[in-house]
C-alpha cells in the first residue's frame, strides 16, 4: 500500500537527483526550514486556514462562528510569538500565523460589530421560532 510518507520519500528523492547545487541553494533545499523538513511543509498548509478566514469575510456576520474566530485569532497569535523564539527561526511560520491572527481578529470584530448593532429583545427571538 502506497502512503504519504512513500510519496514524500520518493518526492525527496528525485528532488535530490534533479536538482543542481545552485537551484538547491536558492531554494534553500537542505536549510533546516526548509522543503525537505515539516518546518517548511506544516506553515504552507496553514495557508488554507488563512484562505478559508478570507472566504469568510464575504459571509454576513450573523453567519459566523464567535468560537471558530476566536480560535483563529489565539492560534495565530500564540504560534507566531513561538516561531520567532524556536531555532531555527520559521520566517514563513511567522507570516502565516501574523495573516491567522489578523483573520481571527477581524472575523470576532465583525461578529461583535453586528451582535452590539443588532440587538435583539427576548420578544424578538421568540417570533423566530
Amino acid at each position: 500500500m502506497f502512503i504519504l510518507s512513500d510519496l514524500y520519500r520518493v518526492s525527496i528523492g528525485v528532488g535530490n537527483r534533479v536538482l543542481t547545487p545552485r537551484m538547491k541553494q536558492i531554494v534553500k533545499w537542505d536549510h533546516p526550514a526548509g522543503m525537505k523538513y515539516i518546518h517548511f511543509w506544516a506553515p504552507l498548509m496553514k495557508w488554507s486556514l488563512v484562505g478559508a478566514g478570507f472566504g469568510d469575510m464575504l459571509r454576513p456576520a450573523n453567519k459566523l462562528s464567535l468560537n471558530q474566530s476566536i480560535s483563529l485569532f489565539a492560534t495565530g497569535a500564540t504560534w507566531s510569538r513561538y516561531s520567532m523564539v524556536i531555532v531555527p527561526k520559521n520566517y514563513m511560520l511567522f507570516a502565516v500565523n501574523i495573516f491567522l491572527a489578523f483573520v481571527g481578529g477581524q472575523q470576532v470584530a465583525r461578529i461583535a460589530h453586528y451582535r452590539y448593532t443588532h440587538l435583539e429583545t427576548p420578544n424578538e427571538k421568540e417570533k423566530q421560532i
